[in-house]
């Protein structure tokens, strides 16, 4: 008994309740597995676009493609590095070492905190974040965040200039 897996223990004991319950009550057992096709129908197509959004990202943006565009000015550089910090994959800790080259090649830390913000906002999420909210919420949420990301973008790189006005 100490050789089987607790996940196995735990995957018996469930089958062995929906027997019972089958025989007790069978109706009650189609109800569930009713509700459970549902939910995988609902979250396969959230899944088959995520798939999608997450290969495209992965595919077409590269290094060079940021570099490129953390070139621009004004609006274009917002613009771009909201888009970036939201279509950025993989955890965040992945993306420092690029950020301080990034920072070394004279990036300032405002776009960096603006990048990071919008990590938050998960583009690959937003097809399950839909089946749970109304759209007006998302919609609400996701333009908040990315409001707030450049007011704190803005503000940072404020502090920083007078900071390093003050350390002249």
């Amino acid at each position: 008994m100490k050789k089987i897996p607790k996940s196995f223990i735990f995957l018996f004991t469930v089958l062995i309740i929906y027997l019972i319950v089958f025989f007790i009550k069978p109706t009650l057992i189609y109800s569930s597995l009713q509700m459970f096709n549902k939910i995988i129908i609902q979250f396969s197509y959230a899944f088959i676009v995520i798939f999608i959004l997450t290969f495209l990202s992965n595919k077409y943006i590269t290094k060079e493609f940021i570099l490129k565009y953390f070139n621009k000015k004004g609006f274009k550089k917002w613009f771009f590095i909201i888009l970036a910090g939201i279509f950025a994959t993989g955890p965040i800790y992945i993306w420092y070492p690029l950020l301080q080259e990034f920072q070394q090649k004279g990036l300032k830390i405002g776009f960096i905190a603006c990048f990071l913000y919008n990590q938050a906002i998960k583009i690959f999420l937003l097809p399950i974040l839909l089946i749970y909210f109304d759209i007006k919420y998302v919609i609400i949420l996701t333009v908040v965040m990315i409001v707030m990301s450049i007011l704190q973008g803005l503000i940072i790189n404020r502090l920083i200039k007078n900071q390093n006005e003050k350390n002249i």
